[in-house]
């Protein structure tokens, strides 16, 4: 299915529905984003808000960016906060949205309905002021390898979210090629046991002074 239009239709669904790799990513953004006093944030790929109220406690204003119009309506209700801004925006277009330089821009198990890393990852990069940090999770490629995908239940059945299979060396080289420097790289597991395939790839990057 169509990523937009699984995402409207999931949008009701998806604060209820058992997710292990929506809820360890929710755990891997605050394993690893710990510091305070972010000026502004920018958050891609916000759904229905799971992190971003959590976000928006750790910085001065928040940008809150989703291409599902049912993904946001959810947040929203959810969202009073007057620091956040949500906005209706395809990352893969124009970064209109994109009004102030960013300290910490965030993305939120996005990329993996993204075709082509290196111009959103571009963009990010001019988005952000020196010293900015990027923060990419996402579900991960050796899960993928599988034929895990981002998919829900209804009762018709089963459906499956469109998605593009990014490997390890394609989220960091083309973090490279935009000019970041990869400060970090995690991986995420189900259980304590190491043995068996992680679910969530975390990837930091920094853009130089």
């Amino acid at each position: 299915m169509d990523a937009r239009q699984a995402y409207d239709f999931w949008a009701s669904l998806y604060d209820s529905n058992k997710n292990n790799t929506r809820d360890l990513e929710a755990f891997a953004l605050r394993d690893t984003i710990r510091e305070k006093g972010y000026r502004n944030c920018l958050e891609i790929g916000c759904g229905t808000g799971k992190n971003t109220q959590w976000l928006a406690d750790k910085c001065n204003e928040l940008t809150a960016v989703d291409f599902s119009i049912e993904m946001l309506a959810r947040a929203r209700e959810k969202i009073t906060d007057p620091k956040v801004r949500f906005i209706v925006a395809d990352i893969i277009q124009e970064w209109d949205f994109a009004t102030v330089s960013y300290d910490l821009v965030t993305f939120s198990l996005v990329l993996e309905h993204v075709e082509f890393l290196q111009p959103v990852l571009k963009k990010t990069f001019q988005a952000l002021e020196p010293g900015g940090v990027c923060y990419i999770g996402e579900l991960h490629p050796f899960k993928q390898y599988t034929g895990t995908r981002a998919r829900f239940d209804t009762e018709t059945g089963r459906q499956v979210v469109d998605c593009f299979n990014h490997h390890v060396s394609d989220f960091t080289g083309a973090a490279i090629d935009a000019g970041f420097q990869v400060t970090d790289l995690k991986e995420y597991f189900d259980t304590a046991d190491h043995n068996e395939i992680p679910r969530i790839l975390v990837i930091t990057a920094k853009k130089p002074f």
